[in-house]
C-alpha cells in the first residue's frame, strides 16, 4: 500500500465514524419515542436492500454471494449482530451517547482476550495487560461500590462483548468465505430475523419521524459503503486506531444535542480504554510484521 493510499484510508475512517456517530443519534432520538426492535428493523429493510444491490452488481451476482460453506455460523453472524445493535440503541435510551460508547469503548480488547481461545491465536503478556488496564478504565467508568451502581450500565458491555464475538466470528468464517459473502448473510439474515421480532412491535409514526428514519437507512447504508471503500484501498491495521473516533463524535453529539454531561471518571475511564485499546492494536501489528 502507498503512503498516499494510506492517507486516503484514514481519512475515509474519520468520515466513516462521523457517519456511523450521526447514525446513533438519530437511533437515539427515535428509539426513545419509538420501540427500539421496529426502528432496527425498519433499518435492516433498508440494509438488506443495500446488501442485496451490492451483492447483484459483483462478478456472480446474488448467488456467488449467498453461496457459503458455513451457512450456520453466516447465519448465527447475522443474527448475532442484528441483537447487539437492538441492545446498543437500547443502551443510548438508558445511559445515553457518552457513557454508552465509554464503555462500549472495550469491544477490541474483548476481542483480544477471546482471540485465544476461540480463533487459537497467541496472546501474550503485553497484550493480557492491555487488557486489564483497558478493564480498569470499564471500572472507573461503571463505578461500582462508589455510587448505587446502575444495572443499565451493563447494557453496552453486553452489546460490547456480543459485537466482539460478531468480530471473532467474522474473521473465524473468513478463512472459508469471501467478504461479498459475509456481508451479505450480515444484512440479508439481520433482515430476516428482525422482521420476525419487530413486526410485532409496529407503531404509527409521525411523518417528521419518517423523515429522521429515512435519513437513518441512508446514513446506515452510506456508512457501511464508506467502510468499504476504507479497506479496498488501505490495510486494516493502519486505519483502526482511528475508529475510536466514533467515541468522541458521538460524545459531542450527547453533550451538544442531548444535553448529556462528561463526568470526569468517564473521561479518565475512557482515555484507559482507548489507550489500551490503541496498545494492543499496536502490538497485533507489531507480532505481525
Amino acid at each position: 500500500m502507498t503512503e498516499q493510499n494510506t492517507r486516503l484510508g484514514i481519512w475515509l475512517m474519520i468520515a466513516t465514524t462521523f457517519v456511523f456517530a450521526m447514525q446513533d443519534g438519530i437511533s437515539r432520538h427515535l428509539a426513545a419515542e419509538y420501540n427500539v426492535l421496529m426502528v432496527v428493523m425498519i433499518r435492516y429493510w433498508f440494509f438488506a436492500a443495500f446488501v442485496i444491490t451490492i451483492a447483484a452488481r459483483q462478478a456472480g451476482g446474488l448467488r456467488r454471494a449467498a453461496t457459503t460453506k458455513q451457512p450456520v455460523l453466516q447465519a448465527f453472524r447475522g443474527v448475532l449482530l442484528s441483537l447487539e445493535i437492538c441492545v446498543m440503541v437500547g443502551a443510548f435510551v438508558l445511559l445515553g451517547l457518552v457513557e454508552s460508547h465509554a464503555v462500549f469503548a472495550c469491544y477490541p480488547l474483548l476481542i483480544a482476550a477471546l482471540s485465544g481461545p476461540i480463533l487459537g491465536e497467541k496472546v501474550g503478556w503485553r497484550r493480557w495487560a492491555a487488557i486489564a488496564v483497558g478493564f480498569l478504565g470499564v471500572l472507573i467508568i461503571l463505578q461500582p461500590g462508589v455510587r448505587v451502581f446502575e444495572v443499565e450500565a451493563l447494557v453496552p458491555l453486553a452489546a460490547a462483548l456480543m459485537f466482539a464475538l460478531y468480530g471473532l466470528l467474522t474473521r473465524y468464517a473468513a478463512r472459508k468465505d469471501s467478504t461479498a459473502t459475509s456481508f451479505f448473510w450480515t444484512g440479508t439474515m439481520g433482515a430476516v430475523v428482525m422482521t420476525a421480532i419487530g413486526s410485532w412491535y409496529w407503531e404509527p409514526m409521525s411523518p417528521p419521524d419518517w423523515g429522521w428514519m429515512a435519513a437513518l437507512c441512508v446514513s446506515g447504508a452510506f456508512g457501511h459503503w464508506l467502510l468499504i471503500k476504507v479497506y479496498e484501498v488501505s490495510e486494516a491495521s493502519a486505519v483502526q486506531p482511528f475508529a475510536y473516533l466514533q467515541l468522541v463524535f458521538a460524545s459531542a453529539l450527547g453533550l451538544i444535542v442531548f444535553d448529556e454531561t462528561l463526568r470526569s471518571n468517564v473521561v479518565i475511564g475512557a482515555g484507559l480504554v482507548v489507550a489500551a485499546g490503541l496498545f494492543t492494536l499496536w502490538r497485533a501489528r507489531a507480532t505481525a510484521s
